[in-house]
C-alpha cells in the first residue's frame, strides 16, 4: 500500500490518514507531496496519485484500488484488518466513538479556521472568538464524557488508542500550539496523545521537511 500525504507541518487530514495507516498494522509506503507551491493548481493536476481525490490528501493506494478522505481510509482499513483495531468492542462505547469521530470530521469550523494546524510556528497564545470557544467547550465535553464512561482501560478517550484519538490528535496539536487552557483531565489526555510514539515520529519528520507555506504561517500568527 501507498499513502499519499501533504506537508506534515500543515496537513491535519494527512496526520489522520497516517495514524490510521499505522494503526492498521499493515506495511505501507508514505509519499509526501508539498502542498500549495508555485502554480499549485496546475501542479496538482499533473500528479497522478492525487487525481482520484481532485488534488486533496490523504489518498491511500492499495494495488490498483484507491481510497481518499481520512474517514473513508479508516473504514477501508478497518474492513481489512478487523474493526476492533479501531473501534471499541462494546456497543455503547463503539456508538459513542463513532459519534465523536463523525462530529470531528464534519464540524468545528471556527476552531479549524482560527487555530490552523501548524507545526512550524513556535507555541503562542491566541485569543478565541466566541464561536471558537464554543467549539473548544464542546470538544472538552465530548472528551470528558468519553473518558468518564469508557476511559478506564488506559489514557485515551476510550481507554486504548483508536479511531477517536486518531481524529482528535490534530485538535491536540492545535490546542497546544495556541496555548488554549484546558482542565486537568484534558491536559493529561493531550499529553498522552502528544507523547504517543507515532505523533513523536510525525513531529520529528515534520521538523525535517524543507517546505514552508508562507501564507499559512502568516494566517497562524495573525
Amino acid at each position: 500500500m501507498k499513502l499519499v500525504i501533504g506537508n506534515r507541518s500543515y496537513s491535519s487530514w494527512s496526520l489522520r490518514g497516517w495514524l490510521t495507516a499505522r494503526q492498521s498494522g499493515l506495511a505501507f509506503e508514505t509519499q509526501v507531496i508539498p502542498l500549495f507551491g508555485e502554480n499549485w493548481e496546475e501542479t496538482k493536476r499533473a500528479i497522478p496519485e492525487l487525481a482520484p481525490a481532485a488534488g486533496r490528501v490523504p489518498v491511500l493506494w492499495d494495488g490498483d484500488g484507491v481510497v481518499w478522505d481520512s474517514l473513508a481510509i479508516l473504514e477501508y482499513l478497518a474492513d481489512k484488518v478487523g474493526r476492533d483495531r479501531y473501534w471499541p468492542k462494546a456497543d455503547a462505547a463503539r456508538g459513542m466513538a463513532r459519534a465523536l469521530v463523525a462530529e470531528m470530521h464534519a464540524g468545528f469550523g471556527a476552531l479549524r479556521g482560527e487555530l490552523p494546524f501548524n507545526l512550524r510556528i513556535a507555541p503562542m497564545v491566541k485569543p478565541l472568538s466566541a464561536a471558537a470557544r464554543a467549539d473548544v467547550d464542546r470538544i472538552l465535553t465530548l472528551w470528558a464524557q468519553a473518558r468518564a464512561r469508557f476511559g478506564q482501560g488506559g489514557p485515551f478517550l476510550f481507554g486504548t488508542f483508536g479511531a477517536a484519538d486518531i481524529f482528535y490528535a490534530p485538535v491536540v496539536v492545535r490546542l497546544r500550539q495556541y496555548g488554549v487552557p484546558v482542565p486537568g483531565f484534558a491536559a493529561a489526555y493531550m499529553d498522552a496523545i502528544w507523547e504517543h510514539e507515532w505523533l513523536v515520529a510525525w513531529r520529528a519528520a515534520a521538523a525535517q521537511e524543507p517546505w514552508a507555506i508562507p501564507q499559512f504561517d502568516a494566517l497562524a500568527q495573525a
